[in-house]
């Protein structure tokens, strides 16, 4: 009767490393069992005995004990066959994503989008070209490729014949005289009615205001003016925007520089601003009026401020009257302003903006200054 086949005679660091694998475990079940069949097959254990405590089959232990003989102590990591053969190529990858990231319309379809669905069937039926891809798989490989499902955004080029000059005036008084410029704008309507915000809350138990949506009381406007140098905001909120308005918020702009000396205002394209009456008043009394292009809201500074000025005052808020809410607002104004950044810190940040807009040439918006003429 023949010998059972065994595992040849162990080394000492052999033994040491399968020994030091059973007794610390390891991270694959796979080569934990490995470690276990080898001691037992060396130690003189036939092949049943030894697959009955490791629940392995008996041709498993048979395979690594011969491969244990043949190559040592790297049978312990199996040498996985990979799987079918890929069906795709590399250029037919690269084909399946151009194909998904051009809008069908232009590929003959009679849809603006593609779904998975859609892509796949129009993939096999492609004049010159057919490749066979599930759904799952092409959502797989355009995720792989970092091509996602995404809303279409839109965006607007300015027309004003005047879009570089304006911005470039805008930069050149923002540097040369900061504690001269200020900022104005409106933002609104401001309505009476529980507004939607967001705060700190136990888990499930949001803070809660009515529902309704009756507006009630009119609306207003807030009439915003920021000084930049000085990093402080004021406004007072009004019935209505217009023209009768805007005098009074660059008065008191101009008040807030009695000296006479020239200040500067920017302020957006909205007829309100710019009236015949408006210009002569500002001309007389030195107060050059800064327009930013039509569209680039963001590129007036007092923008940045509406938003903190919304998220906690208007957010998250039930105000029964317009009086209460201009109360909010001005108590809002006035925290704000007494905890204002020191005027050193406000220098030293501008300077840095400025400095890097200057190594990497970009504009507002992240816009290259050399792709903007």
């Amino acid at each position: 009767m023949a010998e059972p086949f065994r595992v040849r005679r162990l080394t000492g660091q052999e033994g040491q490393r399968l020994q030091q694998i059973v007794r610390r475990g390891s991270t694959s079940s796979v080569r934990y069992r490995r470690a276990m069949i080898l001691p037992a097959s060396a130690g003189g254990n036939r092949v049943p005995v030894i697959a009955q405590p490791v629940q392995a089959d008996e041709d498993t232990v048979r395979d690594v004990n011969h491969r244990f003989n043949e190559i040592g102590l790297a049978c312990l990591d199996p040498r996985w066959a990979g799987g079918r053969p890929r069906l795709l190529k590399p250029d037919d990858e690269d084909f399946v994503v151009a194909t998904a990231t051009t809008r069908p319309t232009k590929l003959g379809r009679p849809f603006t989008r593609w779904s998975l669905r859609k892509l796949v069937a129009c993939l096999r039926t492609v004049h010159g070209r057919i490749i066979r891809i599930g759904r799952e798989t092409s959502r797989c490989l355009l995720a792989r490729r970092g091509v996602t499902f995404q809303r279409t955004r839109t965006w607007k080029e300015s027309p004003n014949p005047e879009r570089e000059a304006k911005p470039d005036r805008i930069e050149e008084v923002l540097d040369r005289f900061p504690d001269r410029v200020f900022a104005f704008d409106e933002f609104g309507p401001l309505g009476i009615r529980p507004a939607a915000g967001s705060g700190w809350a136990r888990q499930k138990h949001p803070d809660r205001v009515p529902a309704t949506f009756h507006r009630t009381h009119g609306v207003r406007y807030f009439h915003g003016c920021y000084s930049i140098g000085d990093d402080r905001l004021w406004g007072v909120n009004r019935r209505r925007k217009g023209a009768g308005n805007t005098p009074a918020a660059l008065k008191s702009i101009r008040a807030a520089r009695p000296d006479g000396a020239p200040v500067y205002v920017i302020l957006d394209n909205l007829s309100a601003h710019k009236g015949a009456g408006i210009r002569r008043w500002a001309t007389k009394n030195k107060v050059e009026l800064c327009f930013t292009p039509t569209y680039p809201s963001w590129a007036n500074p007092i923008e940045a401020h509406f938003g903190p000025l919304r998220q906690f005052t208007i957010a998250n808020s039930h105000h029964p009257n317009h009086t209460v809410q201009t109360r909010a607002l001005h108590a809002y104004l006035r925290w704000r302003n007494t905890n204002a950044r020191h005027r050193d810190v406000l220098a030293a940040e501008r300077k840095e903006r400025a400095r890097i807009r200057s190594e990497k040439g970009i504009r507002w918006g992240g816009r290259p200054l050399k792709l903007a003429a």
